[in-house]
């Protein structure tokens, strides 16, 4: 029987079929070059290779988009027919998980697979990236750390490893080792989208953002351009480092540019421009009718039931662009979802609804309203998924509303909170100055 690369046998392939596919594993693992397109080559030169349509699948969830949803579970329902080794059937039962928004059982089937088959790549991304989106990147650390003593530096994806175990351990506080695995993964690999992003996030948490704009610089023609289907994070990225300076106007250029030139109109892509965007509006920068034409983007692209963090992101969209009445509708989506046996539900009822209930009080000016709902579901927000740089726009929310609101004490503390993890950082030292100025 034909293999991969990295020695996996694949039902239904043909030796060109394999060649396509090897490529697409590549290009999804490197989150560079056309994925989707060469899983769809593989699928077309052998209608019954699972392992192309699994993984074009493994892409189609990925992107928590809903209508693509729908296209996955088309492709699940192709496979269920073929014949499948043992390995295929371990990715077509955690993407029956998946497609059905249950992450955390999907991850659970990847990750009993992956002590079994330690080389297979498409399983760690597809693991890697369900647990990004429920909070829990030191399972990204612990499950590569186990693997990578199996692997030898010359294998195909040996860097792909690496940097996997670096983005774990960056989000688990190891920033050090994050840093120096990814330089070296980058040395590899150096289109891979993962080993560049680790060292921004890097330089992100530790405060140093002209090193993290030199980063950007040195390498922006390895991380830019034409093939680099997640391009428009890096320069959401490199958005947050001049805000780190001061430089809002610099930032607001970047979302004029290239931000809006790479995004894309799924819901992992667009929550990058409503990040930002969020972030300038607190700084009191005009960002005139932006948030129209981003809330008109993210229309259909989150849908109250795919993803907590999606759903959070287009509120704000909603909100800042006047369209209240669609953030009640999203708001019924939740609830329904909270009432519901989906996985997901607890977390939309204690965590996904209060928060979108929080950015509508800090639209509508009900300051208070949105510090208490925030201060309550604070300590569980990492459930929602993303990085802590992502989920610090909630944490940006709630500082600002303390101020906005007159609450001397709860402002002056969160304003030293933000300071003692990033003293240079202009935000939070005008966080602190604003603080400083209510009227005790």
């Amino acid at each position: 029987m034909l293999q991969d690369a990295q020695g996996h046998p694949l039902s239904g392939a043909t030796a060109a079929a394999v060649a396509a596919y090897d490529e697409a594993v590549r290009a999804f693992n490197l989150v560079h070059g056309d994925a989707v397109g060469l899983f769809d080559a593989a699928r077309e030169a052998a209608p019954e290779f699972a392992m192309a349509h699994l993984g074009k699948a493994w892409l189609l969830t990925m992107a928590n988009d809903p209508a693509l949803l729908v296209q996955a579970r088309a492709l699940l329902d192709m496979v269920r027919k073929l014949a499948l080794n043992e390995r295929e059937q371990a990715h077509l039962g955690a993407l029956s998980h998946q497609v059905e928004g249950a992450r955390a059982a999907a991850v659970a089937v990847l990750d009993r697979h992956l002590m079994h088959y330690p080389f297979d790549l498409v399983a760690h991304q597809a693991a890697a990236l369900a647990d990004g989106f429920l909070g829990r990147f030191h399972w990204v650390r612990d499950r590569s750390a186990r693997a990578l003593p199996c692997w030898s530096a010359d294998q195909p994806g040996y860097a792909t490893m690496l940097a996997f175990h670096a983005f774990g351990s960056e989000e688990a506080g190891d920033y050090g080792r994050a840093e120096d695995e990814s330089r070296r993964a980058a040395e590899l690999e150096p289109t891979s989208f993962w080993p560049h992003h680790t060292v921004a996030h890097v330089m992100e948490m530790t405060g140093r953002p002209e090193d993290g704009l030199g980063w950007m610089a040195a390498r922006e023609q390895k991380w830019s351009g034409p093939g680099h289907t997640n391009e428009v994070h890096i320069w959401w990225h490199k958005a947050l480092f001049h805000l780190e300076l001061g430089q809002y106007q610099a930032a607001l250029a970047l979302y004029d540019g290239p931000i809006r030139a790479t995004q894309r109109r799924l819901g992992n892509s667009l929550t990058n421009a409503s990040a930002l965007l969020w972030r300038l509006d607190t700084l009191g920068c005009d960002v005139g009718g932006r948030w129209a034409e981003l809330a008109e983007l993210w229309d259909g692209h989150a849908d109250g039931k795919c993803l907590v963090f999606t759903d959070i992101h287009a509120a704000m969209a909603e909100l800042r662009s006047g369209e209240e009445s669609r953030v009640e509708r999203r708001l019924a989506a939740m609830r329904n979802t909270a009432a519901s046996e989906a996985e997901a539900a607890g977390l939309y009822r204690t965590v996904g609804i209060p928060a979108v209930e929080a950015l509508a009080a800090f639209h509508r000016g009900a300051y208070a309203e949105a510090v208490e709902l925030l201060l309550r579901i604070r300590v569980d927000l990492w459930q929602i998924g993303g990085s802590h740089a992502q989920r610090d726009v909630i944490a940006w929310t709630l500082a600002e509303a303390a101020t906005r609101a007159g609450q001397r004490d709860v402002a002056l503390a969160l304003a030293h909170e933000r300071l003692g993890r990033r003293p240079r950082s202009a935000p939070n030292r005008r966080f602190l100055r604003n603080a400083e100025n209510i009227a005790g």
